[in-house]
C-alpha cells in the first residue's frame, strides 16, 4: 500500500513537473511560488481590514498571522523533521528527471508548508469574509491551489506534499476563524 502510494506520487509529479514543462509556466510558476511576488496582495488586505473594519481589522489581521504561524510551526518544526521526506530536487532516485527551475533547498519535504500556509490563510479569510463576499470562495481556493501547484512545477515537492499541506492548512484555517468569531462575532 506504502509503496504503491509512493509510485502514484512519483509518477504524478513526473507529469506534472516534466510532462506539463513548457516556456510559459516555466517563467510563471516560479514567480507564483515567490514569496514576494504576493506583496501587492498582501498589502491590499492590511489596507483593506483596517480601512473598511478599522479595529477588527486587526482582529483579521491578527487571525492571518496567527495561522500563517501556527501553519508554518506545525509543518515546518514539528511534522517535516518527523517525517524527513526528501524533496524530489534532492532525491538522487529522480536527479536525471528534474528540471532545474529554482534552488532547492535543504529543508524536507512532507508537508508542504507554501501549501500549509497559503491555504490557512485562504480558508481563514473565506471563513470571515465569505457571508459578505461571496466570490473569495473560489478566488482563495483558486489562489492557494496555484501556490501549491507550482511547488510540484517548479520541483521542490511532490503531489501528496502540497496535498497534506493543504489539508493541514485547512484545519488551521477552520481553527483560527473559529477562534476569531468567538472573540468578533458577525462581521
Amino acid at each position: 500500500m506504502i509503496e504503491s502510494l509512493y509510485n502514484f506520487d512519483i509518477a504524478l509529479f513526473l507529469k506534472i513537473h516534466r510532462g506539463l514543462s513548457n516556456g510559459f509556466f516555466d517563467w510563471l510558476m516560479p514567480l507564483v511560488r515567490n514569496r514576494y511576488f504576493w506583496s501587492p496582495l498582501y498589502l491590499f488586505i492590511i489596507i483593506f481590514c483596517f480601512k473598511e473594519y478599522k479595529k477588527r481589522g486587526w482582529y483579521i489581521i491578527g487571525g492571518v498571522l496567527l495561522t500563517f504561524a501556527l501553519g508554518d510551526l506545525t509543518s515546518s518544526r514539528l511534522i517535516k523533521p518527523f517525517v524527513a521526506r526528501l524533496r524530489p530536487c534532492n532525491d538522487f532516485n529522480l536527479a536525471s528527471e528534474i528540471i532545474h527551475r529554482v534552488p532547492c533547498g535543504s529543508g524536507y519535504s512532507f508537508p508542504s508548508a507554501h501549501a500549509t500556509n497559503h491555504f490557512g490563510i485562504a480558508i481563514f479569510l473565506i471563513m470571515v469574509f465569505y457571508p459578505r463576499w461571496k466570490p473569495i470562495l473560489p478566488l482563495g481556493l483558486a489562489w492557494a491551489f496555484l501556490i501549491s501547484f507550482a511547488q510540484i512545477y517548479v520541483g521542490v515537492h511532490f503531489p501528496l506534499d502540497t496535498l497534506a499541506g493543504a489539508a493541514l492548512g485547512t484545519i488551521v484555517g477552520l481553527i483560527v476563524s473559529q477562534f476569531y468569531k468567538k472573540l468578533q462575532p458577525g462581521i
